[in-house]
């Protein structure tokens, strides 16, 4: 199983698209550490997971919601699961 993912961070008001096949795993990654756009701050929170069977759906969905560009697009979507 893989899942799409979104992270907000409160602090610089930002959200992150990504997918892995350890969503919990990969959030730790990106608060831990490291180099990248998410190294900034180190308050991620998963807002929203979105499950599927393949890599290749996965990697199609993050593509899909990047392209996006729409912060409103995105809320509505994270809005959606609650």
């Amino acid at each position: 199983m893989y899942y799409v993912y979104i992270l907000y961070s409160q602090l610089i008001d930002k959200y992150y698209i990504g997918y892995s096949a350890d969503a919990d795993g990969r959030l730790y990654k990106h608060i831990v550490k490291h180099k990248g756009f998410t190294a900034q701050v180190s308050d991620w929170k998963m807002v929203y997971r979105e499950p599927f069977e393949s890599k290749i759906e996965a990697m199609s969905r993050e593509k899909q919601l990047k392209k996006w560009k729409s912060r409103v697009a995105i809320e509505n979507l994270i809005r959606s699961i609650g």
